[in-house]
């Protein structure tokens, strides 16, 4: 990691500014209606939050982004901002936490923290979920977590799966982060 990013001000900053852009992000997605919350518009800054500043950072912006946004703009609505909060917080802490436990700081590893991530995070929004429903006269089912989770998210899977690690990439070539060759391990014969 660069010089800067370990710096916390720096941290501070940079999370600022991931926080800024999960606010804004849904507005330009939103514009698209038949695909735009398929896109998962608040997870990408969030998950790029854990693996830039750390696990700390993500998991903060990850929990205040839903709330923050339902204050300012209304949306999401309470109940879904109560169940994504969980869910983002948990896509930030996992991003982070993985990835600066790996040995090899290579795309490897940051794929398998990505998607340790994104299946950690699905999991708790359906636990969330189904505490919240459950609460009320609903129930939350088995389908319901599969369309939710998974199925109507499908767009915004593949996007997190080519966007963020696009993303390291560049901000590798800048120098901001830093991104290793992957070693392979070499068997005894």
């Amino acid at each position: 990691m660069d010089k800067k990013l370990g710096n916390p001000i720096w941290r501070l900053t940079i999370s600022a500014m991931f926080l800024a852009i999960g606010l804004v992000l849904p507005f330009f997605t939103g514009q698209i209606p038949q695909i735009g919350k398929m896109l998962l518009p608040m997870h990408i800054p969030v998950l790029l939050c854990g693996f830039i500043c750390g696990a700390p950072y993500g998991l903060v912006i990850g929990f205040i982004l839903p709330f923050l946004r339902y204050l300012l703009f209304g949306m999401p609505v309470l109940l879904t901002a109560v169940s994504m909060a969980f869910e983002l917080a948990t896509y930030g802490l996992v991003a982070g936490y993985c990835y600066a436990l790996s040995r090899h700081k290579c795309i490897i590893a940051l794929y398998r923290s990505l998607i340790l991530a994104m299946v950690a995070g699905r999991m708790i929004w359906g636990i969330a979920q189904a505490i919240l429903l459950g609460l009320g006269s609903n129930r939350f089912t088995m389908e319901m977590f599969l369309a939710g989770s998974l199925l109507n998210a499908i767009p915004g899977i593949i996007l997190q799966l080519v966007f963020i690690p696009a993303v390291m990439l560049a901000l590798h070539q800048t120098g901001l982060v830093q991104l290793g060759k992957c070693e392979t391990r070499k068997t005894e014969e």
